[in-house]
Parts: C-alpha cells; sequence; structure tokens
C-alpha cells in the first residue's frame, strides 16, 4: 500500500495536508505489528508516539489496582489514538490492548507536532477527537452511575451496529466485530453474570441473536435505542 496515496489521505487528522506534507510524514512514519491480546502501552508509560490503525482492532482500557479492568473504547482503522500523553507530556492515562490482531503507524512527537504547526485543519480535526474523546468518558460516567445494566448494554451493542457491522436488506445487522461477554461486561461495568442475563432476555425477546455466547447479530435495533431513551429503573 502507498502510505502517501492510498492510507494517509483517508486519516482524518492528515486529510487536509498537500501532497508534499504527506509524503514527509510517509517518510518518517514506521509500522508496528500487534498480536491479539498483546498490549501496546500500559497507563503511566510514557507518551512520545500516536497511532494510526491500519488494519485491525485496538481497545482502550482503564485498570484498576485490583486487576479489574473498563473498555473505554474500541477503535478500528482508520482511527488514531495517543495523542493526549503528546500535548500536555505527562504519562500514558490508560492502557491500549489488541483486540485482534493488528498493524499500527507510528508517528513520533516531533513529526506529529510539525503536523500542527503546518496544518490548521488538522489541528481542529484533533480538537474535535479530543473532545470527543470527554464525550466518550462523560457518558460512560452518565452510564455507570445512572443507567441500569439492559439500557448500558443497549447503547454499546448500537455503537457496535454503528461502526463494525453490516445492514442487510430485511433490515437485521450482522456485527462483524464480536465480544465475549466478558468483554462486553468491562465495556458496561458490570459482571459477566449479569450481562449473560440481559443478553438472553434480549435473546428470547428477538431482539438479538447470540452464537457461541456472542452476540452475532442485532433484529430490532429500535427495540436497543427504545432503551437508550426510556431509562427503567
Amino acid at each position: 500500500m502507498d502510505l502517501t496515496h492510498d492510507l494517509l489521505p483517508t486519516i482524518p487528522l492528515l486529510r487536509s495536508l498537500d501532497a508534499s506534507s504527506l509524503k514527509r510524514i510517509a517518510d518518517t512514519i514506521r509500522p508496528q505489528i500487534l498480536k491479539a491480546g498483546e498490549a501496546l502501552f500500559r497507563k503511566g508509560d510514557d507518551g512520545n508516539e500516536m497511532y494510526i490503525i491500519e488494519s485491525g482492532t485496538i481497545k482502550i482500557v482503564l485498570p484498576s489496582s485490583e486487576g479489574d479492568e473498563v473498555i473505554l473504547t474500541v477503535l478500528r482503522a482508520p482511527e488514531f489514538f495517543g495523542t493526549m500523553s503528546m500535548f500536555d507530556g505527562k504519562t500514558r492515562s490508560a492502557d491500549a490492548v489488541a483486540v485482534s490482531d493488528s498493524r499500527l503507524l507510528v508517528l513520533k512527537r516531533s513529526d506529529f507536532i510539525h503536523v500542527l504547526q503546518e496544518d490548521e485543519e488538522a489541528l481542529q480535526t484533533l480538537l474535535c477527537d479530543l473532545s470527543s474523546m470527554v464525550r466518550k468518558t462523560d457518558d460512560l460516567v452518565e452510564d455507570l452511575c445512572f443507567f441500569p445494566i439492559k439500557n448500558r448494554l443497549a447503547r454499546r451493542l448500537l455503537e457496535l451496529c454503528e461502526y463494525a457491522a453490516k445492514e442487510s436488506p430485511d433490515g437485521s445487522i450482522t456485527l462483524d466485530l464480536s465480544f465475549k461477554q466478558r468483554e462486553l461486561a468491562k465495556m458496561v461495568g458490570a459482571t459477566r453474570e449479569s450481562v449473560n442475563r440481559v443478553l438472553k432476555k434480549f435473546e428470547d425477546d428477538g431482539i438479538i441473536e447470540m452464537e457461541n455466547g456472542k452476540v452475532t447479530t442485532v433484529f430490532e435495533r429500535e427495540a436497543l435505542e427504545a432503551l437508550c431513551e426510556n431509562i427503567d429503573f
């Protein structure tokens, strides 16, 4: 793949750059391969690089001292991450772990800052990305504090429908990125047993279909949307 012409122009942060700027970045960027389950960095690590996902899936995880964790977000190509530490010079605020075999492109801080200095639109894109991260964190806190598990789970399944699925002519949605129930539990701040009970109820009601304990198909998207709108305590 030609980075200058094929991949880099599709990255929201870089798509406004001209050909010469893209070539300069392509010359300095380096690839990094991760196996499924491998950590790219851990909370507290130094943060001198940002990452662009060329292929695969990365989860951003907030760990606890007791060994538990909450999955803050799941990212896929051509999304980017690791920018927060590039700005404030502080250590990583969360873990980044490969969900599947992944190939990343690594951009050093000096090259990253040069992009922002050269292109105002790139800076605006980055600020929007950082704002989105804050909003996702706000949503997660709101979910954990106020919403029952079924509503939290409905919201996460809708998110998967948005960016990790294919819609059929009959309206059913096939998820091409499925998580074990333990992973879904970490996304909604619940136990696996609680998530299992809710998913079984969703399946009995004809909202979803599961295979080997994983959600594979969403039949009634509207039902999930209704759960997000009507909070029943």
